[in-house]
């Protein structure tokens, strides 16, 4: 029955030979797989979902929730790394991560260094020096 399928679909003049070889069963990657939130008991399908919540694999409500249960472990999903980490990982109810908030604050630190190493002002014309000594 299957050769009759492959002789309908050949051109006229090639041999059945060419047409099975050519022929490809259909591909995984052609088959449409929705993407779902990864947290236990979620199953919010994410086809509506934004570009970044597809992607990372998180509804909107869980990429906010300060505790969800991913592969059996108490989680939060960080907004720095972009995945999920161990609630002992963050401050209080931080949504960052302790290693990406430090390396943030560091940045920070460092370029205002730098903007008072450009631009020192003068003593007692900076608001936090109103007086001369």
């Amino acid at each position: 029955m299957k050769r009759d399928r492959v002789a309908t679909a050949e051109p006229r003049g090639s041999s059945s030979s060419s047409a099975a070889a050519t022929a490809s069963p259909p591909s995984s990657s052609s088959a449409m797989v929705v993407p779902r939130c990864q947290v236990e008991g979620c199953n919010v399908a994410l086809v509506d979902a934004k570009d970044y919540h597809r992607r990372h694999k998180v509804c909107e409500i869980h990429s906010k929730a300060p505790k969800v249960v991913v592969l059996g472990i108490e989680q939060r999903f960080c907004q720095q790394c972009s995945r999920f980490h161990v609630i002992s990982e963050f401050d209080d109810s931080k949504r960052s991560c302790r290693r990406r908030l430090a390396g943030h604050n560091e940045r920070r630190r460092k370029s205002s260094a730098e903007s008072v190493i450009r631009n020192p002002s003068p003593l007692g014309t900076s608001p936090h020096y109103p007086y001369r000594t």
